[in-house]
């Protein structure tokens, strides 16, 4: 099996080798990713960009999606399996998937019909915020063991019959493999934005209430799992869907 791997935080990212390592043992692996940080940039996609050589395969001046066309077009055209990660950080929540670097890159995959799976870990609140936290290698055990078992086993058993891509979430502090369960994009919305002297701050709340216990995702989220100490896999669809109704039809003749 031939992957393509890619993240939106660097090449040089320590959850991008971890898996890097993990799927080298199921298949082989093409490391496409950004030369630098591309975190949070969605599917934001670039005309021209550079590309070098690196040891893990190719580092490329721009965004994930950039990545994913580059790798499936120009460097590596036999790609059974893209995965992006590991992400340092959670991707959990309906609102956060169109955001994301790393489910995007995913979601650029499906568009060729090739399978793809965005893999990310959770780190748990406390005193120091998941952007600074540097996890080791080892931290990435869990994710890396996940992303090797989907890798291995999904592409040939007919998941991709029925979605387009796996957003994967895993708790960081798994200690041995977790339960996994399948699970829907929480719809709990908590952005704020507040005034602060010349600039708007904005801040994601949900992660607040989350470090104060007060979790209002319900059982079969993808948050819930994760917090419950359950790896999520969430089955999804890319193109956006389309519901005709005859309301809009009305108002489509009713306009000349």
């Amino acid at each position: 099996m031939n992957i393509l791997l890619t993240n939106d935080d660097g090449i040089e990212e320590t959850g991008l080798r971890a898996l890097y390592a993990a799927l080298s043992e199921v298949g082989d692996v093409t490391a496409i990713a950004p030369a630098d940080d591309q975190s949070a940039v969605g599917r934001s996609m670039s005309s021209r960009v550079a590309v070098e050589e690196h040891e893990l395969g190719y580092a490329v001046e721009g965004t994930p999606a950039d990545c994913v066309v580059v790798g499936m077009q120009a460097i590596e055209t036999e790609i059974d399996l893209v995965v992006s990660g590991c992400n340092r950080g959670a991707n959990l929540g309906a609102y956060v998937l169109g955001r994301s670097g790393t489910v995007s890159a995913a979601v650029e995959a499906t568009f060729f019909e090739t399978p793809a799976i965005a893999v990310s870990m959770y780190i748990p609140g406390g005193d120091v915020a998941f952007q600074s936290f540097d996890p080791d290698l080892e931290e990435y055990d869990e994710p890396a063991r996940v992303a090797r078992y989907l890798a291995a086993n999904t592409v040939e058993s007919g998941v991709f019959e029925h979605a387009d891509y796996l957003n994967v979430n895993v708790p960081m502090s798994a200690e041995g493999p977790c339960e996994m369960e399948i699970t829907e994009p929480s719809s709990v919305y908590a952005m704020d934005a507040v005034i602060d002297e010349e600039h708007v701050v904005l801040r994601d709340r949900i992660f607040d209430r989350i470090d104060n216990g007060n979790v209002p995702d319900p059982d079969g989220t993808d948050r819930r799992a994760v917090l419950d100490g359950r790896v999520s896999i969430s089955p999804l669809t890319a193109p956006h869907s389309m519901n005709h109704h005859e309301a809009l039809d009305e108002l489509a003749a009713e306009y000349s």
